[in-house]
């Protein structure tokens, strides 16, 4: 499945951004002037590297569109088809090596690149990262927090950058996110949406079994939602680095019949848009006030919800537009 790995996600550990970065002169090996850099990771794993990285390898979609969104085109991607159905908000420049899944990339596809640096996530299992570091130093960034999911996406984007000499657009990159954060709370403010109850959800089918995922206050998605002034409808519980539940179509029914629900799915994963699909039909979805109010949007394809600035950016455009029509 092109969709996040739930299971890694919940047993990542809780490891807080440690990166105390230095710099200091150093040589290469023609003998020219280079500026070293030594970075801490969220493994707590010492980086060091002769000069900002070029050739860069990212293993995971949410690193690889904040390395593109710094003005970084990656020589490697985990599953590339994927990304670019699932992440058009910062579309690959270039033409990249495929290197396998998000969950287990190949090793020998990613050497014979002979990378500069890896940028990985948490997620990836301990017994790959550490074959990973044999190929290239690696930069591990936890993927989610649910405790502070706006900021985990930030410090994330200022590690990298560190790493790869862009701290100057990450920066700008920054201040464009605020700006339209900002910008899309007073346009909701302005139409009377201001603490609107919003439930945001994505869906998918497996052996006809439909399930659906609550995007709580602890996932990306409901800490923009909330930074809007939206009102998050949802009480299940989320888990502690994603903040994503599970329900089935029958846990909707606890939604209150003036809630705003909203998804994303895409046309190039049929499993992936079962509001439209399994549950069309569906005589519990139908029947649910919110349904048969016409208060149910589907977001534009191609927003991924677990990127960053220029991803959560396009979402907020897309919530203001469904909000305020």
């Amino acid at each position: 499945m092109r969709r996040l790995l739930l299971t890694a996600a919940a047993t990542a550990a809780a490891l807080t951004l440690a990166a105390c970065g230095t710099t200091e002169p150093a040589s290469d090996d023609s003998g020219k002037s280079a500026e070293r850099i030594a970075l801490t990771d969220d493994t707590g794993a010492k980086v060091e590297l002769d000069g900002p990285a070029k050739k860069v390898v990212g293993t995971e979609w949410n690193v690889v569109e904040s390395l593109i969104s710094l003005g970084v085109a990656p020589v490697g991607v985990a599953d590339v088809k994927g990304y670019k159905t699932w992440d058009t908000a910062a579309p690959l420049k270039n033409e990249p090596k495929d290197i396998g899944t998000r969950g287990e990339p190949s090793m020998d596809t990613i050497a014979a690149l002979k990378p500069d640096l890896i940028v990985a996530t948490t997620d990836l299992p301990a017994a790959a990262m550490k074959q990973l570091r044999k190929v290239a130093p690696v930069l591990a960034v936890r993927a989610a927090e649910a405790s502070d999911p706006v900021g985990r996406m930030t410090k994330n984007l200022d590690l990298i950058a560190r790493a790869t000499g862009t701290t100057e657009q990450s920066d700008k990159l920054k201040k464009q996110f605020q700006t339209k954060i900002d910008a899309g709370r007073k346009a909701l403010a302005d139409a009377g949406r201001a603490g609107t109850e919003f439930a945001f959800a994505d869906g998918y089918v497996v052996s006809n079994q439909v399930t659906i995922r609550p995007f709580t206050s602890g996932s990306l998605i409901g800490g923009v939602n909330d930074k809007l002034g939206l009102k998050n409808a949802w009480t299940v519980k989320g888990d502690e680095s994603y903040g994503l539940g599970s329900t089935d179509v029958e846990g909707l029914t606890k939604l209150g019949d003036d809630v705003r629900f909203a998804y994303i799915g895409s046309d190039g994963d049929k499993n992936s848009t079962p509001f439209t699909g399994a549950l069309a039909q569906d005589k519990v979805w139908t029947s649910l006030p919110f349904v048969e109010k016409g208060n149910v949007h589907r977001l534009p394809d191609g927003i991924w919800m677990f990127g960053g600035p220029e991803s959560m950016s396009k979402y907020i455009d897309a919530v203001v537009a469904a909000l305020t029509k």
